[in-house]
């Protein structure tokens, strides 16, 4: 027999155990992206389990209670019988699919740190037998499941793409999209050989309502970077446009209103206080080390960052010009800071820029306080706050709208303050009627 007829022979085995009810997939990581895919999984009948190291975690998803915004509770109770959690990494055993779905953030060299892929990998790599398919979601560089992962996985002496399958297909998870969830986002998947990527096609064809295979796990690595660069890129663009529009006297947000009435070759973006979440901060500092370390500079990628990376500091300042316009200096003024999340109506505060500018306010001597719906603590080195009700409004110096939450009555924000700065257009109707108390980005 020749090898591609014992690889058909082998999906057809694969396909048969989906069909007949009798396959189990492990999914490791059970966060924002682990969690939606392992309940997306069992809704199409697929035994699943997740892999978390986290026991409160695991002890929620058996119990029903949801801790991902994206998934309800009455999402897991729907499952409950498809769907288990565990701590045990024994379960690998049993798996005829793992799914791994771990952080891969910066360093604090602003390197990619892959140790949790690598944690991960250890225990898959000790129960890895023949037929199996592993697959990577988690974010990384090009080349990483060719050149890293697959030669961990094949210390075991089983072959990639003969004796067990391994691919990479991306993420694409957008927290709180109550358009788009896992089932129909287009997804990308990419396999180490033509094999490997015909099982995760299998698979993940039960689920999801529309598959983009591309030639190699390479490009399916590219193409997620391509796509938070193409926006990290864009958006600092419009946060430069902002400062031009400021220094020039402009309305920014006009000027993008204007352009979006065109109907071909534009595509709005919009300036806000910096560059948050699990993706856009980090995505293209990986691709801009992988290619440094070829000897090429990403030198768009990187004036990107340098411009997004820096808009805490430009809204620290345009918050310290509007209190001097109000006789009044940043040290020992009140602040209100609205919003800490990244982006508006979730609950994560992942490399949120509201952070560093809270921050750099209090190093300022700013008295600073925040409220937010979805974030009732907050941790920082100087202090443990928690979210203030919105009442005496009158007595803070300035409100500071940094995250645009959808619950919050801007108007009567507006009203009852005596300064509103506002990042992110909330107030974009009220301007004409209060345009000397509030300032815009």
């Amino acid at each position: 027999m020749t090898a591609s007829h014992d690889a058909q022979v082998g999906l057809e085995t694969f396909q048969a155990k989906l069909e007949q009810g009798d396959f189990h997939a492990v999914v490791v990581g059970a966060g924002y992206v682990g969690l939606p895919l392992a309940v997306a999984m069992a809704k199409a009948g697929v035994r699943t389990t997740l892999l978390e190291k986290n026991a409160e975690k695991v002890a929620l998803v058996q119990t029903g209670e949801s801790y991902v915004k994206d998934v309800s509770d009455e999402d897991l109770v729907e499952v409950s019988a498809v769907l288990d959690a565990t701590t045990d990494s024994s379960v690998l055993a049993s798996a005829d699919a793992v799914i791994i779905c771990v952080p891969t953030p910066l360093s604090k060299s602003k390197d990619p740190d892959v140790s949790f892929i690598m944690s991960a990998a250890d225990p898959i790599a000790e129960h890895l037998h023949p037929g199996q398919l592993v697959v990577l979601e988690s974010t990384t560089y090009p080349g990483f499941t060719r050149e890293v992962l697959k030669p961990r996985l094949e210390r075991t002496g089983l072959k990639a793409g003969e004796d067990f399958y391994l691919a990479f297909s991306p993420e694409r998870v957008d927290p709180g999209n109550e358009h788009y969830g896992v089932h129909n986002t287009p997804k990308v998947v990419g396999g180490c050989s033509q094999a490997c990527r015909d099982r995760v096609l299998a698979l993940y064809g039960r689920f999801i309502d529309q598959l983009v295979p591309v030639s190699s796990a390479d490009a399916a690595e590219m193409v997620k970077l391509l796509e938070n660069t193409f926006r990290a890129v864009n958006i600092a663009l419009v946060n430069e446009v902002a400062l031009m529009c400021r220094r020039l006297g402009i309305d920014t947000w006009e000027v993008i209103d204007a352009a979006s009435t065109k109907p071909f070759g534009f595509m709005p973006f919009y300036p806000g206080p910096g560059l948050g979440g699990h993706c856009l901060p980090i995505d293209p500092l990986y691709l801009s080390w992988k290619l440094k370390t070829l000897k090429y500079t990403a030198r768009f990628v990187e004036l990107a960052e340098d411009v997004n990376a820096n808009m805490p500091r430009l809204v620290v300042d345009l918050i310290q010009d509007a209190l001097n316009d109000h006789g009044k200096a940043v040290r020992g003024s009140k602040i209100l800071v609205m919003g800490v999340a990244y982006k508006k109506d979730i609950d994560d505060i992942r490399e949120s820029p509201a952070l560093d500018v809270i921050d750099m306010l209090h190093d300022k001597g700013a008295v600073v306080s925040y409220h937010d719906p979805f974030v009732g603590k907050l941790s920082r080195s100087w202090v443990e706050a928690e979210s203030v009700p919105l009442e005496n409004l009158e007595s803070y110096d300035c409100v500071a709208v940094l995250t645009d939450h959808s619950a919050i009555d801007y108007r009567r924000i507006v009203e009852e303050s005596r300064l509103v700065v506002d990042t992110r257009n909330a107030t974009k109707a009220l301007r004409s009627e209060f345009e000397d108390r509030i300032r815009v980005l």
